[in-house]
């Protein structure tokens, strides 16, 4: 594997530097993940960047800078290799501050369209690689450090076509919170990042995103990244982004007849935006 070492050595990543903060970010070679890394180096962090795409996730190291950024390719369904990860990163850096469990993963579609295999799949990269992760790093946080899971609105209230989807960042939303009051004598935060529709690749084919899904804004990569950077200084519990979009979850999932009567509306608008943006990428190729 091609991993830290090729990009530069143990005292050069130290010097000078021992004491700005590292923190784990998983999905950064791309979208949400390499926002968030590119604010967390912009403060001066370091950062892990781990993703399977080598190329891309080099690329990335590159450009956020040899002294701060340190490629981690892997792939977070291998759970053996995500255990080890918090230890190789401490011991490369010296210190661990922050976790940001990013990677996701999606199939659009009424259940019974995929095979069980892929439903699982779902789950074992939303919600079991995020578990595996933070309790292997847990004996690696400094004093005072955060896990930010990225979970979703459609964690807070599911959405028809993503069953496996919602059901992941659902659970991921309570392990946040129950794991949150194990570690807190030990002065660690766990808090979650619920965004919306986000207007980066993992959208996929938009005639396959469902209408209610583009009902809300959509936001930037950034946006979330800020977020997740808002979400660690304060120590949050939870940040729904955006917060209009919160509420309106929170209040369909305490009062499903609510949902039931609201969703038409929301599928109307959704189609609607759904149009506007097909048509402007169109107008953008041609």
């Amino acid at each position: 594997m091609l991993e830290e070492q090729t990009l530069r050595s143990d005292s050069a990543i130290r010097g000078g530097m021992a004491e700005s903060k590292v923190a784990i970010v998983t999905g950064a070679s791309s979208g949400i993940g390499l926002a968030v890394a590119k604010r967390w180096t912009e403060r001066g962090g370091r950062v892990a960047l781990v993703a399977r795409s080598r190329d891309k996730l080099e690329a990335a190291a590159l450009e956020l800078g040899p002294e701060r950024a340190v490629a981690f390719p892997l792939d977070v369904v291998d759970l053996d290799a995500l255990t080890a990860l918090p230890g190789r990163v401490a011991d490369l850096f010296g210190r661990l501050d922050v976790v940001v469990n990013n990677a996701g993963l999606n199939h659009r579609g009424p259940v019974d369209r995929f095979e069980p295999a892929e439903l699982a799949a779902v789950v074992t990269t939303n919600l079991v690689a995020p578990i595996v992760l933070t309790r292997a790093a847990l004996p690696r946080l400094t004093r005072g450090g955060s896990v930010v899971q990225l979970a979703s609105i459609a964690g807070m209230v599911p959405v028809p076509g993503e069953a496996a989807y919602s059901a992941s960042k659902a659970g991921l939303r309570a392990f946040a919170r129950a794991v949150g009051y194990d570690v807190e004598e030990r002065g660690i935060h766990v808090g979650c990042v619920c965004p919306g529709p986000v207007d980066t690749g993992f959208l996929g084919d938009l005639e396959e995103v469902p209408d209610i899904v583009l009902s809300q804004p959509m936001i930037t990569a950034d946006e979330v990244a800020l977020a997740v950077l808002q979400c660690i200084d304060e120590r949050l519990e939870e940040i729904a982004l955006p917060a209009r979009s919160g509420r309106l979850a929170t209040m369909a999932y305490l009062a499903p007849s609510f949902a039931r009567k609201i969703r038409p509306v929301l599928e109307k608008r959704g189609a609607r935006n759904k149009a506007a943006l097909l048509a402007a990428r169109r107008r953008a190729v041609s």
